[in-house]
């Protein structure tokens, strides 16, 4: 039994454990041959994030979905290079829009090099992932195109906050499908679609995808609050310190609402105030990190894993399965 991609997923079985293995290092060799460029500065920008590493959760998700098809058919390794590529891409934007210094526990590319050319190697990246993505087929290209638009749709909402009388927590949650969710599906989807998979296990795997994809995010926004050191390399209590709503603050602004107590009320307008100031921002995560709230967002992301692991139900029982299912308990551990 060895520990395979993100959080130590553990692989009980050698065949599925070989397979896995050579796929995702055939998928890094596609990484670093897809941002290599002429110009040595765009091969040195492109590729600094694919140096730092990362789980590379999304290309182990589509080499188990391929599993449920010929695991060794030609477009399995090329879409799981795209599916990162286009994460990888989102990153250079995010840290833009974000202001973020540190990424993957380096400097990030806005740090080093400016926004334009963060902005401007995240659109190269995007490029070579529709390349490669055109060699896949017109369907092909089809999935990603309407996964792009939710994902970019989802960060747009995010940006324009919920409308006037809409739940904000549902609001998130809608935000998350099309910024996380939409891709994490598309990985399953690729997978068992390049593995010639049954319409149906395509359609089970996507689903599951999408539901594991929030749940990902939901343990992120947790572990933002919660960790003393952030296991994706972010500094905690980015978001905080941005004034990004993530599902903890969102919680606690729902209960300070209905219950109206001093405590949470104070911690609202605490969050509310400049948290650039390094005294602020450490006495909002400490509160935060002792408020129910926190346990109340554990909670949702629970619901959500547990939703993802139920979708693999009418899926035969196999080697693959059970490490997806493993994937989705591993989402819930990560919180807490």
């Amino acid at each position: 039994m060895t520990d395979v991609g993100p959080f130590g997923l553990s692989v009980r079985d050698q065949a599925l454990e070989a397979d896995v293995q050579a796929g995702l290092a055939a998928v890094e060799e596609g990484l670093f041959e897809a941002t290599k460029s002429e110009v040595p500065f765009i091969t040195e920008a492109a590729q600094h994030l694919v140096r730092a590493g990362g789980k590379r959760f999304r290309p182990l998700l589509v080499m188990l979905s391929a599993q449920f098809g010929d695991r060794h058919a030609p477009g399995i390794v090329p879409s799981a290079v795209v599916v990162e590529l286009t994460h990888l891409a989102t990153l250079y934007h995010d840290d833009v829009m974000d202001e973020a210094s540190v990424r993957r526990g380096v400097a990030s590319a806005n740090t080093r090099w400016g926004n334009s050319v963060a902005v401007l190697t995240g659109d190269f990246l995007f490029a070579r992932a529709s390349h490669i993505l055109a060699d896949l087929g017109p369907e092909a290209v089809r999935v990603q195109a309407e996964a792009f638009e939710r994902l970019v749709t989802g960060q747009i909402l995010e940006t324009a906050g919920p409308q006037d009388g809409r739940d904000p927590v549902e609001h998130y949650l809608d935000v998350l499908g099309g910024k996380t969710g939409s891709l994490v599906a598309v990985s399953c989807r690729f997978g068992a679609m390049m593995s010639g998979a049954d319409d149906s296990v395509v359609d089970v795997l996507t689903q599951y995808g999408e539901r594991l994809g929030v749940a990902f995010q939901l343990a992120d926004d947790v572990l933002d609050i919660a960790s003393d050191s952030h296991e994706s390399g972010k500094t905690p209590g980015t978001d905080l310190r941005e004034g990004i709503a993530t599902l903890p603050v969102l919680r606690l602004r729902e209960r300070a609402a209905r219950l109206g107590l001093a405590d949470d009320v104070a911690l609202c307008e605490l969050l509310d105030s400049d948290l650039t100031d390094d005294a602020r921002h450490a006495e909002a995560l400490r509160l935060l990190r002792a408020h129910p709230a926190l346990e109340h967002a554990r909670r949702d992301t629970v619901r959500y894993a547990q939703d993802a692991r139920s979708a693999l139900a009418p899926l035969p029982e196999c080697a693959a399965k059970a490490a997806l299912v493993e994937l989705s308990d591993a989402v819930v551990h990560r919180a807490g």
